[in-house]
């Protein structure tokens, strides 16, 4: 199977960086203060900020709790990178895309993204959109409508990878194809689906397009 686009929005956290060691560490800290059953919360957690997640968890909850909570999570995980590993594939799809336009759209916020990116040894994408930028987590397509945007591309030209259910909604709303990377995209019916990079190929081709090719 193949796509063909103009421009690539990417999700970090399960996309291009295994950071759920991470993740699961301080979100089963979270669960445990709430009173809530931990495999439970990580059945959601993936793919949105914080805040949002905890809306979703406890509906009645004080906004102001949820932000704190919020920056008590991004302090954390930004100073604890234990685990913090590349996506298989990941290094060397950077470098394939390295001179072709994309961007990375991540419920991370710019220090977060940096950290992780840098400690899974991979580049930063120039056209970033971090949580700094939205005003609505994913499922909310604006991060991925920005990221367009900025790389002067029609959402109908652009195609997100992700691996969350959040993600996938997020890019299809935006009008987008989507690429499910991993286990937890599957069961949400993305244009395609890859365990990892590793089954995905970039060519670039004469007219300024990209073809990306999948295998099995």
């Amino acid at each position: 199977m193949s796509l063909t686009a103009r421009a690539l929005l990417l999700d970090m956290d399960g996309t291009l960086v295994n950071s759920d060691a991470v993740v699961e560490r301080y979100w089963r800290i979270w669960a445990a203060e709430q009173g809530l059953d931990p495999e439970q919360v990580l059945t959601v957690v993936h793919g949105r900020q914080a805040h949002a997640t905890m809306a979703v968890l406890l509906p009645d909850r004080p906004v102001e709790r949820n932000l704190a909570d919020n920056r008590w999570m991004l302090e954390r995980e930004t100073t604890d990178l234990d685990g913090v590993v590349p996506i298989p594939g990941a290094p060397a799809f950077m470098a394939a895309l390295a001179a072709l336009p994309h961007a990375l759209v991540t419920s991370a916020d710019e220090a977060l993204a940096r950290a992780r990116m840098g400690a899974a040894g991979l580049p930063m994408p120039e056209v970033r959109v971090t949580a700094e930028r939205v005003g609505a987590s994913k499922p909310d397509p604006e991060g991925f409508l920005k990221g367009a945007a900025e790389l002067g591309f029609a959402p109908a030209d652009c195609v997100v990878f992700e691996d969350s259910e959040a993600g996938i909604a997020a890019g299809r709303a935006a009008g987008m194809r989507v690429v499910g990377i991993g286990p937890r995209a599957g069961a949400h019916a993305p244009d395609a689906h890859v365990r990892d990079l590793e089954q995905v190929r970039i060519e670039a081709l004469p007219d300024g397009t990209m073809r990306l090719r999948f295998s099995d």
